[in-house]
């Protein structure tokens, strides 16, 4: 029964209806849709496959684990300004601060968990351990909404049939499997990222005109 309730907890946490604002950021597909690099289901499938193997997926729960796992306040703080500070471009940054200070907001309402201003996967990392829900289980799902977010601005912005959404979604799942998996035991100096097509796409989008994202 208590994995029951931290998995409905995470599913409530991820869900598009927490007020976190999620639905308004692309993660810069917007700009790369425009510039006709994602027309295809098959197209977003090879691009989220690599944002999720080599870019902000890998990163972001390497940073999870480590809040999960911090011991104090200062170890968290220090976590988050890593964080920060591998913040690919301005728009990265903002996605994730004002993700993260929403998170916060809420998480600390309706739990107690007493937490605010920290970065998206940071907030998520440490609410988890404050509320005692295991790390594997809060990567795992954390994954799975980050590529469940950017199929459904994909959606929108290509535009795909939500079916082909759905694929794709389905077929990206055993890869935030196994990144939750071989991040089990990795640390803020195993952080790298190589998905430099979507960081670029990233700061194209701050000129981007017209645009629907944030981000």
């Amino acid at each position: 029964m208590v994995i029951e309730r931290h998995v409905l907890t995470l599913a409530q946490w991820l869900s598009p209806a927490f007020p976190v604002g999620a639905f308004a950021y692309s993660h810069g597909l917007e700009s790369a849709i425009a510039s006709g690099q994602i027309a295809t289901a098959a197209h977003l499938q090879d691009w989220l496959e690599s944002v999720l193997l080599h870019g902000s997926g890998r990163t972001d729960c390497i940073l999870l684990r480590a809040a999960h796992a911090a011991v104090d306040p200062t170890a968290l703080a220090h976590i988050d300004a890593t964080a920060r500070a591998f913040a690919a471009s301005s728009e990265r940054l903002v996605e994730t601060d004002l993700q993260g200070d929403a998170f916060c907001k809420t998480v600390s309402d309706v739990w107690g968990t007493d937490m605010q201003g920290y970065t998206y996967p940071v907030a998520v990392g440490a609410a988890a351990a404050r509320t005692e829900i295991h790390a594997d289980l809060t990567a795992s799902m954390y994954l799975q909404a980050f590529a469940s977010n950017l199929v459904s601005a994909a959606v929108r912005a290509v535009p795909l049939g939500q079916t082909e959404g759905q694929a794709v979604l389905a077929a990206l799942t055993p890869t935030c499997e196994r990144i939750a998996s071989e991040t089990a035991h990795t640390t803020l100096d195993d952080l790298s990222s190589t998905a430099f097509l979507s960081d670029i796409a990233a700061m194209q989008h701050e000129t981007l005109q017209p645009r629907i994202f944030r981000t």
